[in-house]
């Protein structure tokens, strides 16, 4: 069967071999399961985030911090059982969701895999993704996923056709949220605080590309408003992942200028969420993988 699951629509039969863009075949190619700290508080908490890391991408930013999995099929692959034994047992360890960590390229099997697992599963499932989705895909995660955690990265055609190969990102991206806000609604906690339901659009600002920010968070404002969802503004991009690529400003590291710019514009658009230190800008954050 070809695979056209996302927006590349690579018609490539992975199970035989022929890799599309993401670069890993059919099974799960999984990189890390364990507890992650490094979220945002109510997804995070005290417990941890129950990440489990997939290998491969569809966007393979030239910036990426997971490179080593994102470019590389270097995971243990897993049956739709394995898989699903692990992530029970990452909630036997109190941690407070189950957080699938660039599961796009997967959509069809971890729908079959959540549709099996859900009733087990007593904490909230998160779809953390790049955003660059396809609608018909997110459609068949209705009733499975509980929190969408998208990186909206570009507003630029530009900008993401050069660092993501992907000049229809924007356009392919918003139709996407607008599915996930379709599915979940608005934003909803636990007792305990914890994020239970809802979306949270995160976006990394990149050096030199304040003015595609501020662009991008006013057509979301535009499109969407300001309650629709929480902002997570990211600050953490570090040069480190980017030392081989042709663009000389993704060389350096964000100013405060430019974060504090942006922040600004957040601020007066009225959007409720998450904003982080500079300081988070060190490759010291990224998970170790094997």
């Amino acid at each position: 069967m070809q695979c056209n699951q996302c927006p590349r629509r690579c018609n490539a039969d992975r199970r035989d071999g022929h890799l599309g863009f993401c670069g890993v075949g059919d099974a799960f190619s999984v990189a890390r399961i364990a507890p992650h700290l490094w979220e945002e508080p109510p997804i995070s908490g005290k417990n941890g985030s129950g990440t489990v890391f997939f290998c491969g991408c569809n966007l393979r930013c030239v910036f990426c911090q997971n490179r080593d999995i994102s470019r590389a099929d270097v995971g243990t692959y897993m049956s739709e059982a394995e898989l699903s034994r692990a992530i029970l047992d990452l909630q036997e360890r109190g941690v407070h969701n189950v957080n699938l960590v660039t599961p796009t390229h997967y959509t069809e099997g971890l729908a079959r895999l959540l549709t099996a697992l859900k009733p087990r599963l007593h904490v909230p499932v998160v779809w953390n993704s790049s955003a660059y989705e396809s609608p018909d895909a997110l459609r068949q995660l209705e009733g499975l996923v509980d929190i969408y955690l998208p990186d909206v990265k570009y507003f630029s055609s530009e900008l993401s056709s050069a660092y993501s190969a992907a000049p229809d990102y924007f356009e392919v991206a918003t139709r996407a949220l607008e599915e996930m806000l379709r599915q979940v609604g608005e934003v909803q906690y636990s007792e305990d605080g914890m994020l239970a339901r809802g979306v949270i659009v995160r976006h990394l600002i990149l050096p030199s590309c304040r003015a595609d920010s501020i662009a991008l968070l006013r057509q979301l404002h535009a499109r969407f408003g300001k309650d629709a969802f929480l902002l997570s503004l990211m600050g953490q991009y570090t040069p480190d992942f980017a030392k081989d690529t042709p663009y000389p400003n993704l060389h350096r590291r964000l100013t405060s200028f430019e974060y504090d710019s942006v922040q600004q514009v957040a601020n007066e658009l009225g959007f409720c969420g998450f904003s982080q230190a500079l300081e988070a800008a060190s490759a010291s954050y990224t998970p170790k993988f094997k």
